[in-house]
This record gives C-alpha cells, sequence and structure tokens, in this order.
C-alpha cells in the first residue's frame, strides 16, 4: 500500500493508547492506561497522590490493587498499611479490589480477565510486562507516575525500539518455558532488552500452554524490558473470553462455573480478536535474535544475576537449604502440578525445607480439589498464602545468614529474600521439586523412572 509505514506490536499499542493515528520510535505520547496496577504500594502513592490536592482519583474504574507482596500482614506496620489502602479504596470507589489471600496481581488479574489484546496496563509493579502473554502493552512506573495516573488518567511515555526474539523447535525432556527465558537472558544479559519493547514469537511460542506463556513475558522484565509481546491467538482469546462473560455476568462465579452459551463466546472471541494488535512483517528492530529450544539444555541461574546463567549439567554439586516454588513466574496450576508429579510418593531431604506458594487462590483450590496439596504436604512441603511469599523478603520463609533456595522465583540479587549473606539459585519448577527430594539441585531425570 502506497505510503505504508510498517509499525511494531508498540507503535501500534501506544498509537491506540494516545488517540493518535501514528506513532514514531522515541516519540513522548500522552497515554491513557486501560488499567492502572498498585499494590501493597497503594498507601505510599496515595502519599504522594495528596500533595496534587486532589480529593477524588481520576480513573476509579480503572484502578485495580490486590494486597499480595506482605500477606497476611507479617508486622504491625504492614497491618497499618493494609488499613490504610483498604480505606481508599472504599473512600475512592476503586473498580477492582482483592483482599489477602486471593493472590498475586498478575495473576488474579489475568484469571479474572481484567485486561484485554491490544489494551495498555501501567503497573507499580516490575512485573508489568507480565501481560505481554495476552498481546497487551504491559509496563512498570514508578510510584511518583502512579500518583500522576491517578491523579490525571494519562502519562507520559516514550515509543520504545522493538527487539524481536524467534523460538523454534522442540525443547528436550524437562526443559521448560522458564528454561527458555533463563537462557534467553542468559545470552542477551540482564540489560539486553533496555527500555525495549520485546516481541516474543515463532511457533515454539504457539506450542507452550497460557501459564507457560505467562512465565515466559513475565521473565522479560529481567533483561530490561518495557514491555513484552507475544502474539494472542484463538487460546488466548477463548481463555479471555470465557472469564470475562462469567465475571460479568456473575462476579462472584469461580472458575469451574457453568460455561457461558457458545455463541456468546464466539462473540466475545471476535471482539477480543479484533482489537488485538500483530506486528506488520516488515516492521523494523534493533534487533533479532534466533534460539532454537531443542538446544537449549535445563538452564539455572547462580547467583546474585538472573544472567549468570549454566546448564545443570554443568553446576556441579550444591546443597540446598530451601526449595522454594511460587511467585508471579511460576506460581500456576502447572507448576504445582509438575511438582506434586516428581513429588508424589517420595519426600524432602532431611536438612533441606520446601516452601509452596500458590500465586492465587484459584490456583491454591483447583490444587487442594485433585488432591495435591494434600500429597505434596505429606512429600514434606509447607504452604504459604497465596501472594508473594518470600520472594520479596517480607516473610514466609527467608533465608538465614549462609543458606542457599534454588527458587522459581524471578530476581536472584544479594539480599532479594532478605538476607545478603545468603544464595539464591533460579530453575524451573520441575528443577526445585527434584533438589528438593535429592537436598541438592538436581535434575528432574535423577529422581524420576522416566
Amino acid at each position: 500500500m502506497s505510503g505504508h509505514t510498517p509499525r511494531t506490536f508498540a507503535q501500534k499499542a501506544l498509537a491506540r493508547a494516545a488517540g493518535l493515528a501514528s506513532v514514531e520510535v522515541g516519540q513522548v505520547v500522552d497515554a491513557r492506561p486501560d488499567l492502572a496496577l498498585s499494590h501493597d504500594n497503594t498507601a505510599a502513592i496515595r502519599q504522594i497522590w495528596l500533595r496534587f490536592g486532589r480529593e477524588r482519583v481520576a480513573i476509579p474504574e480503572r484502578m485495580a490493587i490486590t494486597l499480595d507482596h506482605a500477606v497476611p500482614a507479617p508486622t504491625p506496620r504492614h497491618a497499618q498499611n493494609h488499613a490504610e489502602v483498604r480505606r481508599f479504596v472504599a473512600e475512592q470507589g476503586v473498580a477492582h479490589f482483592f483482599e489477602v489471600g486471593r493472590g498475586i496481581c498478575h495473576q488474579v488479574f489475568s484469571e479474572e480477565a481484567l485486561l484485554e489484546p491490544g489494551q495498555l496496563i501501567l503497573g507499580s509493579d516490575s512485573h508489568t510486562p507480565h501481560f505481554g502473554w495476552m498481546g497487551a502493552f504491559g509496563a512498570g512506573v514508578g510510584r511518583s507516575e502512579m500518583a500522576v495516573i491517578w491523579a490525571t488518567g494519562e502519562l507520559w511515555l516514550r515509543v520504545p525500539e522493538s527487539l524481536r526474539i524467534e523460538l523454534h523447535g522442540t525443547p528436550p525432556p524437562w526443559v521448560s518455558a522458564k528454561d527458555a527465558a533463563l537462557h534467553i537472558i542468559g545470552a542477551l544479559g540482564e540489560d539486553g532488552g533496555l527500555y525495549a519493547s520485546v516481541e516474543v514469537v515463532g511457533e515454539a511460542v504457539r506450542a507452550f500452554s497460557l501459564e507457560s506463556r505467562m512465565a515466559l513475558a513475565n521473565m522479560m522484565a529481567e533483561m530490561g524490558a518495557k514491555t513484552s509481546y507475544l502474539e494472542p491467538d484463538d487460546v488466548v482469546f477463548r481463555f479471555l473470553a470465557e472469564r470475562r462473560l462469567r465475571r460479568l455476568s456473575d462476579p462472584d462465579a469461580a472458575d469451574g462455573a457453568t460455561a457461558p452459551p457458545e455463541a456468546a463466546i464466539d462473540d466475545e472471541i471476535a471482539r477480543l480478536r479484533a482489537g488485538a494488535f500483530y506486528p506488520d512483517p516488515d516492521a523494523r528492530y534493533s534487533g533479532v535474535h534466533r534460539f532454537d529450544l531443542s538446544r537449549i539444555p535445563i538452564t539455572v541461574a547462580r547467583p546474585h544475576r538472573v544472567d549468570r546463567t549454566i546448564g545443570l549439567e554443568q553446576l556441579g554439586a550444591i546443597h540446598v537449604d530451601q526449595a522454594f516454588i511460587g511467585t508471579c513466574t511460576n506460581g500456576r496450576l502447572e507448576d504445582l502440578e509438575i511438582a506434586h508429579r516428581i513429588l508424589k510418593g517420595r519426600h524432602v531431604a532431611a536438612g533441606t525445607r520446601l516452601l509452596i506458594v500458590p500465586a492465587s487462590s484459584e490456583v491454591l483450590t483447583t490444587a487442594l480439589q485433585r488432591g495435591w496439596v494434600e500429597d505434596l504436604v505429606q512429600a514434606g512441603a509447607h504452604f504459604g498464602t497465596p501472594g508473594c511469599g518470600p520472594c520479596m523478603g517480607n516473610h514466609q520463609g527467608v533465608l538465614a545468614p549462609g543458606e542457599v533456595c534454588i527458587s522459581s522465583a524471578n530476581r536472584n540479587f544479594k539480599g532479594r529474600m532478605a538476607e545478603p549473606d545468603a544464595e539464591i539459585y533460579l530453575a524451573s519448577p520441575a528443577v526445585v521439586a527434584a533438589s528438593a527430594i535429592l537436598g541438592r539441585i538436581a535434575s528432574p531425570a535423577e529422581v524420576m523412572d522416566e
């Protein structure tokens, strides 16, 4: 088409959010988020917002708040913080509020289908690129920026350059989306996607489950991505359509409730598809990187950087004091399923403890219904309240000096789990489960009969 300028996903999404026909890379736009995310830090953001002299937030219908980072409150200070958040939510009529125990913001908002492909979510949490799993533009912002959004309903954003990552091939046994993410970050570096829109595409991506896609999009924050993007397909549209229709027809309905009529689902899928964005085939990228998943090993990130990755077979024997399965990266149902598969009928090693913190109450409830929780407890696991758990270093499994933790989380920098004189290794839930059984960092193949 004459005059056509090829555009990336980021250009299309931010043009829509700014109400413009098109935008250029590097352009600064007034973007209006479809959803503004905050969590326990809402109380601190409120103090900044009050300095603007406003009595009412500008966009209560587009605000979503969870209590998830320090739940249940571990100290009186945290309890007071939670109380302030509850009062603020009630006073301002915030549309979406999720109490202690509902789970981690990124997981809960995905389950609730509060966002759609092509939309913009800005969150006062660095892992907001998580929403790239559905083809939405998710970006983390600071507390001051979130206060501005509350006050005005918009925020200046610079249109980022885009980085294209192509994934091909079939991963070997026990190699997961988490291994792929760690391998990519190890190859490109912790600043390899700094302030970039990281588009992760290819037939290998489409072969991943939705939960694995969430893990992949979430981890792109660890290479500095401003946002991440996976192309939405019919699996994404159906998941969101069913969830949205259930929520809109009965806000209290849980997953597993009566499915909406197929005709209504089809109509909703068509609407969601119409709002999705896809990069043009000839769009320009700052870089293109290709990875063959069939050549990626089971991967571990060593202390104290996510990009200090190594194939598990080259790691050597590392004793484990604590094994942790959870967080917004790997606390979902398929993660508990793989842990159950490995741990059922076995037991956690003496001298090692296993902590599991489901990402949401829905994940926990389903795992309970399927009998997984009982089996995992019999294997020696301890369960925490759905939320961020020890990942933030507040409570529920912080480390002692000199201890080693193998974790399914997303960060392992010094002091991440409260104690600077401790070491955190990152891996998939399968590796964490196997390591809990053997008391050292280990491959699932070492404990399974397959």
